[in-house]
């Protein structure tokens, strides 16, 4: 074993049966999101009273868990998903770990987990990248998609916080999110169901928010749509966000409009580096609740001209329509707007290295 750099607590394990060069070119071709999965993984371990310790980068592989784990029975878990890029010049990057940090650890501190230190959560996903560089797949829109996780370790059946807990990072090669192919999503309004309340773990990246949207994302699919759209728990009146990407709308006058971050939906890194982009081109940017009436009265009327949806999986995705229990509506030309598109191709000219970064956001790996 070897340590990775001078100042990294992980110990490097090679994997000592990687992908041969030859299949791992032919994956990589078309990648998919989340399925074509790299040789090595990261992980770490917790425990009451010793604190994080053994960390290390080793072979990707099936983890060992007692029937008792506490995140088996209790839903104690978190994640964060962040891509590592192909720089312009050629180098390795990530986009805003620190960002990615800091809300690992909110989501943490509300299921009652332990916070990761964020220079060892930047190291685990640095380290990966470094170890799986290779799997980056030469293609347009291509990343390296980081899968950061805890979950609760502990053997028990006591409803009480877990005492041990396993970090883990995974990395998948990954190309578009959307397969569809068309320019523009149709999402569908969840009618029965709702993703989040007040009170609730709405805003921290927990399994269970996911859990809790998977049948109305379902039937959504099933009826020809892309996605699911969600209204707040207490009226059913007001919009908040998609199964996994916030919204934003853009009206005639050139301003922008996105949900206002209360606690029930998830403050998405994306969503806040296209407020700062859009603020910076003097467009007025409102943080204010958006009611599903207001939205179809605005797109029938020409008021609103674009709605997208962002995230990090998918970046900025523009949305064409929307349909609901007794009504649809399409937005502008049901294509890709002016303004989605800039504000699109502004953030990925940052995480590429073609335009000026000049927030310190692209945390380069040479």
């Amino acid at each position: 074993m070897s340590a990775l750099s001078p100042s990294a607590p992980f110990t490097f394990e090679p994997n000592a049966n990687p992908v041969p060069e030859a299949e791992r070119m032919a994956r990589l071709k078309d990648p998919g999101f989340g399925k074509t999965f790299t040789d090595h993984m990261v992980i770490v371990r917790y425990s009451e009273g010793k604190g994080w310790h053994d960390a290390k980068v080793t072979a990707r592989g099936p983890i060992s868990l007692d029937p008792a784990a506490a995140v088996l029975h209790y839903a104690q878990e978190i994640f964060e998903g962040l891509k590592a890029y192909r720089l312009s010049d050629g180098a390795m990057a990530l986009f805003r770990p620190q960002a990615n940090a800091r809300r690992f650890n909110a989501s943490a501190n509300r299921m009652a987990m332990p916070e990761l230190p964020e220079d060892m959560f930047i190291e685990s996903c640095r380290a990966l990248v470094k170890a799986d560089a290779d799997w980056f797949p030469d293609i347009d829109g291509g990343s390296i998609y980081l899968r950061p996780f805890m979950i609760a370790n502990e053997t028990f059946l006591g409803v009480k916080p877990s005492g041990d807990y396993l970090y883990i990072v995974i990395a998948a090669a990954t190309g578009n999110y959307f397969k569809s192919g068309a320019p523009a999503v149709k999402l569908l309004v969840a009618e029965d169901d709702t993703r989040a309340a007040p009170g609730g773990t709405g805003a921290a990246k927990c399994g269970g928010n996911y859990a809790a949207s998977l049948r109305a994302q379902s039937q959504a699919i099933a009826r020809g749509f892309d996605q699911v759209v969600f209204l707040d728990a207490a009226e059913r009146r007001y919009v908040e966000e998609l199964g996994g990407m916030n919204l934003f709308f853009v009206f005639d006058d050139g301003s922008l409009q996105t949900p206002p971050l209360d606690g029930t939906i998830l403050p998405g890194i994306t969503r806040d580096s296209l407020l700062t982009l859009a603020r910076e081109e003097g467009l007025a940017v409102r943080e204010e609740r958006y009611a599903i009436d207001q939205w179809r009265a605005d797109a029938q009327s020409g008021r609103l001209v674009e709605t997208f949806a962002c995230g990090t999986a998918a970046v900025v995705t523009p949305v064409a329509s929307v349909t609901g229990k007794d009504f649809s509506f399409t937005i502008g030309s049901g294509g890709p707007g002016q303004a989605t598109q800039r504000l699109k191709q502004r953030l990925v000219d940052i995480q590429r290295g073609t335009a000026a970064d000049i927030h310190g956001w692209v945390m380069r790996l040479d």
